[in-house]
């Protein structure tokens, strides 16, 4: 059986092959940690941005979007904590030259002790065999005791280093553990010193005129500066809450895993304004809401998990994470935020003007706290490729490989094929998929045997096939296969519309959010 990375490594390929992700420039051999979305992966990353912006701005009345500059006035940054506070504690190693982030190299090290336990209790499984209570042997084993004990003194360790910015302890840690370079497999450490993760650059014409400014590291400060325009003109009451899909840019030292990591990305950020003492209630909302979201794709239940902070943002009094199970692990795709009154008291003393709210009720004014949350777009992509990728052996002894996309997130979702190119098919097919073609991403193919395009679709993760035979001329009904069971049924054409609407419309996936 292929491992974790072994069929990570096949889904990047796949992602490439298929035309979902390309290394960017790649003629001139790429730029690290940047990334192209092909033909497939644009339509996919568009899904995905639109049941996000239909969730947030459909299901609740008082949600509404914006879409603010990449551009911002340098003080922006000064105000949000950014210009002093956004670093990263970097470490280099002397022999390979390599750079990494001490955290990084920290948080790999607790990762053995997981993978220890894990194989501690594969290899009690193997043992036991249906004998087996999982629960309880990680409950008496001593071996499973000594590993779990050995990561929480770690991460105790960690947890305040981190807290106290204490660079030192972070490169001790390091030193104690005897972490050595992936790369030269060296324990010859530099100190740990900090880096700041912003892209600046001119505005201006002149060389004495210009103006250092910054391309945004998130789209956050743009919805905080924007929020008495929009509740103003949009008299909004509150709770409300101000949604943006947009790109931000990280000067990422450790930028790796594909899609995960990138030096520009883009992000769907939500913030809600409520009022001060509510926020730890609305914090636990949004974090059942946010899950709704993403065990509505039907990933998998099991594949989700909140992870809480140890270490708070200077502007934070609560914080979790919506970690999903990646192939290397689990990982942050969103982050759920109580920001408290932090942005935009900020905001309001840097700029000298007033940001409050006046609240009709209690005839007072005051500055809103929020509740963030934050997904990463990108992130999601590849959450939703990894479920969904799949090796699959046939009965016949074939082997296909398919993704088992969301099929409201599927890139194409029907693919209209004639059985052969003659015979009045081609013109049969393409007048159906003239009538799909305004309300479904629909594809013609007619190469190669039926076999090998419905692969072709397979890989892509198209929901439906549609074949067109000699019998569709006389009967009016055609073959759809379904990609998931490959099971094929004849159909009416004039039943067919509602057939694939009932599969794939984004509408079903937000009546279970809404419902639940």
């Amino acid at each position: 059986m292929a491992t974790q990375e072994e069929v990570f490594k096949k889904l990047v390929s796949h992602c490439k092959e298929y035309g979902f992700v390309f290394p960017s420039s790649e003629i001139y051999d790429g730029l690290g940690a940047v990334y192209d979305y092909g033909q497939n992966g644009v339509e996919l990353k568009n899904n995905i941005k639109r049941y996000w912006w239909m969730a947030m701005t459909r299901l609740h009345e008082n949600i509404v979007g914006i879409d603010a500059s990449i551009f911002m006035h340098p003080t922006t940054w000064k105000a949000s904590g950014h210009v002093d506070a956004f670093n990263d504690p970097l470490i280099d190693n002397r022999d390979s030259k390599k750079r990494y982030r001490a955290d990084v190299l920290i948080e790999d090290e607790m990762a053995k002790y997981d993978a220890k336990i894990e194989k501690e209790v594969e290899k009690a499984r193997k043992r036991f065999g249906d004998a087996f209570d999982e629960q309880k042997f990680r409950e008496t084993s001593p071996r499973v005791k000594e590993n779990l004990d050995k990561k929480e003194a770690l991460h105790a360790r960690y947890a305040k280093a981190m807290n106290d910015n204490d660079l030192a302890e972070l490169k001790q840690i390091i030193l104690d553990y005897e972490i050595v370079d992936p790369v030269s497999g060296t324990k010859n450490w530099t100190d740990v010193r900090q880096f700041n993760l912003m892209f600046s650059t001119e505005m201006g014409s002149t060389a004495d005129g210009a103006m250092k400014i910054y391309l945004r590291p998130e789209t956050a400060q743009g919805i905080f500066v924007n929020y008495l325009n929009v509740q103003k003109t949009g008299r909004m009451k509150l709770p409300f809450g101000i949604a943006q899909i947009g790109k931000a840019f990280r000067n990422e030292i450790v930028a790796r895993q594909f899609v995960f990591r990138m030096r520009e990305f883009e992000q769907m950020e939500m913030q809600f304004f409520i009022k001060p003492g509510t926020e730890l209630d609305w914090f636990a909302k949004w974090k059942q809401t946010r899950i709704k979201w993403h065990r509505a794709l039907g990933l998998g239940d099991q594949k989700y998990r909140f992870h809480d902070h140890d270490k708070l943002a200077h502007y934070a009094n609560a914080a979790t994470d919506i970690e999903f199970e990646m192939p290397f692990g689990f990982k942050e795709v969103e982050g759920i935020h109580s920001r408290t009154n932090f942005d935009l008291s900020q905001h309001a003393k840097y700029s000298g003007k007033k940001i409050e709210y006046f609240d009709p009720e209690t005839n007072e004014s005051y500055t809103p706290y929020v509740i963030e949350t934050s997904i990463g777009v990108d992130r999601m992509f590849l959450s939703v490729m990894c479920a969904a990728y799949n090796e699959e052996q046939l009965e016949n002894g074939e082997s296909r490989v398919v993704l088992n996309l969301p099929p409201a997130l599927a890139p194409v979702k029907v693919c209209v094929m004639p059985l052969v190119k003659k015979d009045g098919l081609p013109e049969k097919a393409r007048e159906i998929m003239n009538e799909l073609k305004f309300d479904f991403n629909v594809q013609y193919d007619e190469k190669d045997s039926i076999g090998k395009r419905y692969r072709r679709q397979d890989a892509i993760g198209t929901p439906f096939c549609v074949t067109v035979d000699h019998d569709t001329l006389n009967d009016n009904c055609v073959t759809v296969r379904d990609r998931d069971t490959m099971k094929q049924e004849r159909i009416s054409i004039d039943k067919l519309h509602a057939l694939i609407n009932d599969k794939v419309s984004i509408n079903n996936l937000l009546r279970k959010v809404a419902n639940d």
